[in-house]
């Protein structure tokens, strides 16, 4: 008797800890870890590759990185051609399920209306080297409901038994959003009639959804410092358009910011681009009330 009880106690227990089993989920920035952990909730367990304060375009992939992709059953990308160093990882792991068409396998693109797609002749001045468009379309707090959208599809592929949960948990995230969206479009509003400068262009996405006006970009191609002519022209610019912020994010180098900022007599205001590059932004909604302080205390003090 008391050896079936405990057989009995043994059955449950597996049974409560196979049903509790999270889904090991690979996303490759930490932007979309936060979309997969507000759609999986306690359903999954995710891991984001590129740390927070790091270029995700010029990651170099690491043994690890395939240990863990190996381990995962879904996996997701900004696409684009933002991560295509994680084609490399995922040809290393050689794994069907989670490869290009695999039932675990998420581009968190898809059906994102992209900007900027200018084919593959890049020209100069261009400020940012994708043929297939500008891939920072997550900086716009609207294209979370397409990506959550992506996500909340193979979820519920992979575990069709709790797709209501995750279902659920998106319409949840996406209210929470929708309430925050309002307050930053109110915030924002000051800063609207303000050009800026960024020193690279990650932010047209997020000026669109604000209605915010970048006038200039520093850097002309993605990892190559500019030339002292164009540093003279950006200047010129934000002085005839009384261009008072200028944009850097957290890993990008300060000198050439600082010193159209000193010229231009403009503020240098640090916003982050991805979640947990700036201090306390530790998911995608934090994110946003981090960058959106900060613009609006910038503009204030202008």
């Amino acid at each position: 008797m008391l050896r079936s009880g405990l057989i009995a106690v043994w059955l449950v227990w597996a049974s409560t800890g196979m049903a509790q089993e999270r889904i090991p989920v690979v996303t490759t920035t930490s932007d979309l870890r936060s979309l997969v952990e507000a759609v999986g909730g306690d359903r999954v367990a995710a891991t984001s590759l590129v740390p927070a304060n790091f270029d995700a375009e010029d990651y170099q992939e690491k043994p690890q990185d395939v240990v863990r992709v190996k381990s995962a059953r879904m996996v997701v990308r900004v696409g684009l051609d933002y991560d295509l160093w994680f084609d490399r990882v995922l040809a290393q792991a050689a794994r069907r399920e989670i490869q290009r068409g695999g039932a675990g396998y998420v581009d968190a693109s898809y059906a994102i209306a992209v900007l900027e797609v200018r084919g593959m002749n890049v020209g100069p001045g261009d400020g940012h080297a994708h043929g297939s468009g500008n891939p920072h379309y997550w900086l716009d707090p609207k294209n979370a409901e397409i990506i959550t959208g992506n996500i909340l599809e193979t979820l519920a592929r992979l575990d069709p038994p709790n797709s209501a949960v995750y279902e659920a948990n998106r319409t949840a995230f996406l209210a929470r959003l929708g309430d925050k969206l309002k307050e930053w479009e109110n915030k924002l509003a000051p800063v609207r009639a303000m050009p800026m400068v960024a020193y690279h262009n990650s932010w047209p996405y997020f000026a669109r959804r604000f209605r915010l006006e970048f006038v200039g970009f520093i850097e002309i191609k993605p990892g190559v410092p500019p030339a002292p002519s164009h540093l003279a022209r950006i200047i010129a610019t934000m002085k005839a358009r009384g261009v008072r912020i200028v944009i850097r994010e957290p890993h990008e180098p300060e000198r050439d910011v600082a010193f159209v900022a000193a010229r231009a007599g403009a503020s240098v205001v640090i916003l982050g681009a991805s979640v947990g590059a700036l201090l306390g932004a530790n998911d995608y909604v934090s994110m946003f009330d981090a960058n959106v302080e900060a613009l609006v205390s910038a503009a204030a003090a202008r």
